[in-house]
């Protein structure tokens, strides 16, 4: 599995947050007033900018450029889901770690089909982050040799 993973190319992965952008959902359900607190707009405006420059960026890698942005990106879009999950831990109403008290605080997301974005969409997105800062810095290592 792990060959597998490192085999794919940077710019397919980095491709794959293209669906992110359907993150802009939290931003609706905010609207809504079925998520509260930091979390929905932490979590919304994160994934639609992560999505939104996904394929830009993973044209530049495609074409070998811009690898400081592909850093940088990866590092966003990594740090928008670690955000995302504090915010909504700490802001999931009955939770022993609440500190945050906003209305509905994360509670949408804690029932189908909305908690398959922490359980399964957020850990495969942590993953696919995690093999893009694994190719960039075996590429940067083999640049250096």
């Amino acid at each position: 599995m792990r060959a597998s993973l490192l085999g794919m190319p940077v710019p397919f992965l980095i491709g794959l947050n293209v669906w992110r952008i359907a993150g802009g959902f939290f931003l609706l359900l905010a609207a809504e007033g079925r998520l509260g607190g930091p979390f929905p707009y932490s979590a919304g405006w994160g994934d639609v900018i992560t999505g939104a420059l996904a394929l830009p960026v993973a044209f530049l890698a495609l074409r070998g450029q811009g690898t400081a942005l592909v850093w940088s990106w990866n590092a966003f879009g990594t740090l928008d889901l670690i955000a995302a999950l504090a915010f909504g831990i700490v802001s999931a109403n009955g939770s022993p770690l609440q500190i945050i008290h906003a209305g509905e605080g994360s509670q949408a997301v804690q029932m189908l089909p909305w908690s398959l974005i922490p359980t399964v969409l957020v850990p495969m997105f942590l993953i696919v982050h995690a093999v893009i800062f694994s190719r960039l810095a075996g590429a940067s290592g083999r640049a250096a040799s």
